[in-house]
């Protein structure tokens, strides 16, 4: 029995805040030019606004210039935080997605890679700060409840 070639299909994520963005980076179906791009089952360019979906494009643009983009077919799914944390989620994951779906056998597409480090480390790199919690004796995370002597 001859053995059937697997497609070969990358799940990344990314976070920001609150926000999580998964991402499934796979071969277009045979035939069919790819590049297709979907977040939450829409496609990116229908993204509003206009300022989030340019964002969202910055791992595609530099992908594509680098001829990377041929064939594949990108699927987002988004949860959490606001409008803003969930757009640098969506990058994240797709900027990962890219560099371990390009990667031969070692995994990792070291050149493609070096170029969204060189871009932005926040490409690759999800960001750590969260929201400080609010403490007792206070309004807030800091602010504190004021005080009278007199």
């Amino acid at each position: 029995m001859a053995k059937k070639k697997q497609a070969k299909v990358v799940n990344t994520s990314g976070k920001r805040k609150t926000a999580i963005a998964r991402a499934t980076v796979k071969m277009a179906k045979k035939g069919v030019k790819g590049g297709r791009v979907r977040v939450n089952s829409e496609p990116i360019e229908i993204l509003q606004p206009e300022m989030a979906r340019n964002k969202a494009m910055e791992p595609l643009k530099i992908a594509n210039a680098m001829n990377r983009l041929d064939f594949i077919d990108i699927n987002v799914n988004t949860i959490g935080g606001g409008q803003m944390g969930q757009v640098d989620a969506i990058r994240t994951a797709i900027a990962r997605g890219l560099v371990h779906f390009n990667g031969g056998a070692e995994g990792i597409d070291e050149e493609l890679r070096d170029e969204f480090l060189r871009f932005d480390r926040s490409l690759l790199v999800n960001d750590p700060r969260r929201k400080e919690p609010k403490h007792q004796m206070g309004r807030g995370a800091r602010k504190k409840w004021q005080k009278s002597y007199r």
